[in-house]
């Protein structure tokens, strides 16, 4: 089996049971996932952050948008660029009136509604969406490599919430896959820099 299949496996699987969560416990896990990741110190000390809109059955990120927001932080949400293949950021500081339904319906940064994109190094924590995970911080996404071109060479804390399902034993990476720093669920925080055996099924950082 080639590599591209087993990712692809993986995706089929998760995004099955991701999309099988019932309706009140998906909102219980997006509630709780939020409140973990208000607590994570890189957040707290981050001036500058990095999100996303949710689509489909992902972690609702408009709940941490919002309290981004309230917390007084400088936010910065993605396009992509049709032209380069590759994500620029925009500062927001009103959603529902500078974000249109972009690619894939997602919700985006309308140009003309935005200050001008800005460089990922003014950035200081980075959110990522993704379809999968593992402990030792691998990552897998949606296929497009967005997330991995911007990140190539960028600073930030990488910190990704998911739903404890996404949550995997192991994903096969390539050279140019970017990994996170943190996986934040809703019953554990985990550490992806201190797990010594990635195979582990406990979290080694978990705060239940």
């Amino acid at each position: 089996m080639t590599l591209a299949s087993e990712k692809q496996q993986i995706r089929s699987r998760i995004l099955a049971a991701r999309e099988q969560l019932p309706p009140e416990r998906r909102a219980a896990c997006n509630a709780a996932i939020t409140e973990r990741l208000l607590q994570l110190p890189a957040y707290l000390d981050a001036d500058t952050v990095l999100g996303y809109m949710n689509f489909g059955s992902e972690y609702a990120s408009e709940c941490w948008v919002a309290r981004v927001l309230a917390d007084g932080k400088r936010l910065a949400l993605p396009k992509v660029n049709r032209h380069t293949n590759m994500l620029d950021l925009y500062w927001i500081d009103d959603p529902k009136n500078q974000l249109a339904s972009g690619l894939w319906g997602i919700q985006e940064p309308v140009i003309e509604r935005c200050e001008r994109p800005i460089s990922i190094n003014e950035v200081e924590f980075v959110l990522l969406p993704g379809i999968a995970f593992s402990r030792d911080g691998a990552r897998l996404g949606y296929g497009g490599g967005f997330y991995d071109k911007l990140l190539a060479h960028a600073p930030p804390a990488r910190v990704t919430a998911a739903f404890g399902l996404q949550v995997v034993a192991q994903i096969p990476q390539e050279a140019t896959d970017v990994r996170v720093e943190w996986i934040v669920t809703e019953t554990a925080t985990i550490d992806c820099n201190a797990i010594e055996n990635p195979s582990d099924p406990i979290p080694k950082n978990r705060n239940d």
